[in-house]
């Protein structure tokens, strides 16, 4: 059986992400935080637009890292409203001036 508890997603204290890097240039290759996830869940399924304007991300079991239970849980995401508990959602991404994502 799995341990959760010992996955580095619990020991370091940190929410997963979706790191980005250019591609050339000075910046080539450094990975830079381009969305942190809420606390105790998991980023999956990224699918860019073939026109790389919208990010979608699958957002896995938020709330769900030491300590937090049903009733107490480490976050309300993504309503954020008491009495409501955390949920598994699909999100999109886009820049304000309608941008390609990354540029």
């Amino acid at each position: 059986m799995y341990d959760y508890q010992k996955t580095s997603l619990f020991t370091a204290q940190v929410a997963d992400g979706i790191y980005m890097t250019d591609t050339k240039g000075p910046g080539r290759a450094l990975t830079r935080l381009f969305y942190q996830a809420p606390t105790g869940a998991e980023v999956c399924g990224p699918w860019l637009t073939p026109d790389d304007k919208t990010l979608f991300l699958a957002i896995q079991h938020p709330g769900e890292d030491r300590g937090s239970t049903f009733e107490k849980p480490s976050t309300r995401w993504p309503d954020f409203k008491a009495g409501i508990p955390p949920r598994p959602s699909v999100i999109a991404i886009v820049k304000k001036d309608g941008g390609t994502i990354g540029s």
